[in-house]
């Protein structure tokens, strides 16, 4: 598996794809992932036996990213077939990028009494409500990412500019508790599993979630470049027959479910036990299949705060070629 540091190699190599034959394009899909929660695809990467299509009627080259945005990017400049998508990052590329894609599939979305992203304090800050934000510094994984439009929306609701008045930082989920833990941020998003751990060490305390600005958030989904699906669909329609098999993998077999995350995230198994696939953790459609409604409505919270166009999620829509699929 190749790491985000060299996905620029894989846009010199999109304009040799390009001129590939035919054959070869139905014989591997390149697909961009990251971390956390794809367990889908981390069953499709970690246990490729259990899915008797992949190496025998086609291939997938794994290229790993460090978010979104870098993937969105790739796509649009024909480095990557399929890929890991916030509904942000894709309407990014849509309107910036001239990116036409279709959403074939979803990883997680946040569901009521489950787990939502939300920011930390510390136990002992005198940041008590969101309007006690103002001069701050707040950290959020990434400036223009999925999670800014929410995190604007209930801002704004209290009284808050996000644009003047506070000091907005990017800080990754990976490091988010020691830098708010350190002092480098006044308030800083969580994310699982570093959620989990940061609660078991004690000492912060949620401030808000994105679950008040909006219920069931998409946060991750899978979207294929609309010219690779129409000119390969029965290669897409293979490898969406996949992502369902592996959701449905994931879902019956927890205990396996743990090793294969374990081995990806690098996560101790007692800090995973803790919440993956239990009440306090993200949802998942049980055949991957995308909430097209909620995606709408974050677009149009998007559009709201002015960081999208208005946006019809219609135009994401193939008519046949989305999870789930037998």
């Amino acid at each position: 598996m190749r790491t985000v540091s060299r996905w620029i190699l894989a846009l010199g190599a999109a304009a040799v794809s390009a001129g590939a034959s035919p054959s070869w394009a139905q014989q591997t899909i390149r697909v961009g992932w990251t971390i956390p929660a794809e367990e889908s695809k981390y069953w499709m990467m970690r246990r490729p036996a259990e899915f008797p299509s992949i190496g025998k009627t086609y291939n997938i080259e794994w290229t790993q990213f460090q978010g979104t945005a870098p993937m969105t990017q790739a796509l649009a400049a024909g480095a990557l077939d399929c890929a890991t998508q916030a509904p942000l990052s894709l309407a990014n590329g849509v309107v910036g990028g001239n990116l036409k894609a279709y959403i074939v599939a979803q990883h997680v979305f946040e569901k009521p009494g489950g787990f939502s992203v939300y920011w930390a304090v510390m136990d002992d800050s005198p940041i008590k409500t969101i309007a006690d934000l103002k001069g701050k510094t707040v950290g959020i994984s990434v400036i223009g990412g999925g999670t800014q439009g929410p995190f604007n929306l209930l801002l704004k609701q209290n009284g808050v500019d996000p644009t003047k008045d506070i000091k907005l930082v990017e800080v990754g989920f990976a490091v988010s508790e020691d830098a708010l833990r350190q002092g480098r941020v006044d308030a800083v998003n969580m994310n699982q599993p570093f959620a989990a751990r940061a609660e078991a060490k004690g000492g912060t305390r949620k401030l808000f979630s994105l679950s008040q600005a909006m219920p069931n958030i998409v946060h991750i989904l899978e979207a294929c470049r609309a010219d690779f699906v129409d000119k390969n669909p029965e290669l897409v329609k293979t490898y969406v027959r996949d992502i369902t098999s592996g959701m449905k993998k994931a879902l019956a077999n927890r205990e396996e479910t743990l090793k294969v995350v374990n081995e990806v995230l690098k996560a101790p198994l007692p800090v995973l036990e803790t919440y993956l696939l239990k009440d306090n953790d993200f949802g998942r459609d049980p055949g991957a299949a995308p909430n097209f409604p909620a995606i709408q409505k974050m677009l149009d919270i998007y559009a709201e705060t002015g960081m999208l166009p208005k946006l019809d999620v219609a135009q994401f829509k193939h008519p046949t070629i989305v999870a789930p699929l037998q």
